[in-house]
């Protein structure tokens, strides 16, 4: 009979210090497991006591055939919690609701922009008020990420050539 071969790890304590080690904290964003579940807790809870704009908006998109493009709701994207978020297209979707912390909502924006997602803020009064216009603002973002997708593509492609 043949022997069995293994695989050998090295023992972590003979490696040198030098090496990084592999990041499992929160799926590669340096976030720990604890802060995560609570992240996803909130967000939880956020989907279950969602506002009227985001019920709006939520209830449109869910009607919508938008091929293979999904818009989550309450979606935990890194350390921040955006209202949609379209994973594929790494565009995300903000409800600016009445006497919401600006100053923090555009650190989060920049700190998922700085990621490669962008980030589109629409105001809550306007989703209720003009459903239409609000829907065709979000087509135009996704069509225009798309185009961004298409021409990173075509760069790289023509790069590596």
């Amino acid at each position: 009979m043949t022997e069995r071969k293994t695989l050998q790890l090295p023992d972590p304590s003979e490696t040198a210090d030098d090496t990084p080690s592999i990041k499992k904290k929160g799926r590669g964003w340096e976030i720990s497991e604890k802060r995560l579940d609570a992240l996803h807790e909130q967000a939880r809870e956020m989907r279950r006591h969602s506002s009227e704009a985001h019920k709006a908006l939520a209830e449109k998109f869910a009607s919508a055939n938008m091929g293979p493009f999904t818009f989550k709701r309450h979606a935990v994207v890194g350390s921040a919690i955006v209202d949609f978020n379209c994973h594929k297209l790494g565009m995300a979707i903000a409800i600016d609701e009445e006497g919401q912390n600006d100053t923090l909502a555009k650190r989060r924006d920049k700190s998922l922009e700085a990621v490669g997602i962008r980030v589109m803020r629409i105001a809550a009064k306007d989703i209720l008020e003009n459903m239409d216009a609000v829907l065709e603002r979000i087509t135009l973002g996704m069509r225009r990420r798309i185009a961004d997708k298409r021409q990173r593509r075509a760069d790289h492609e023509g790069a590596s050539r």
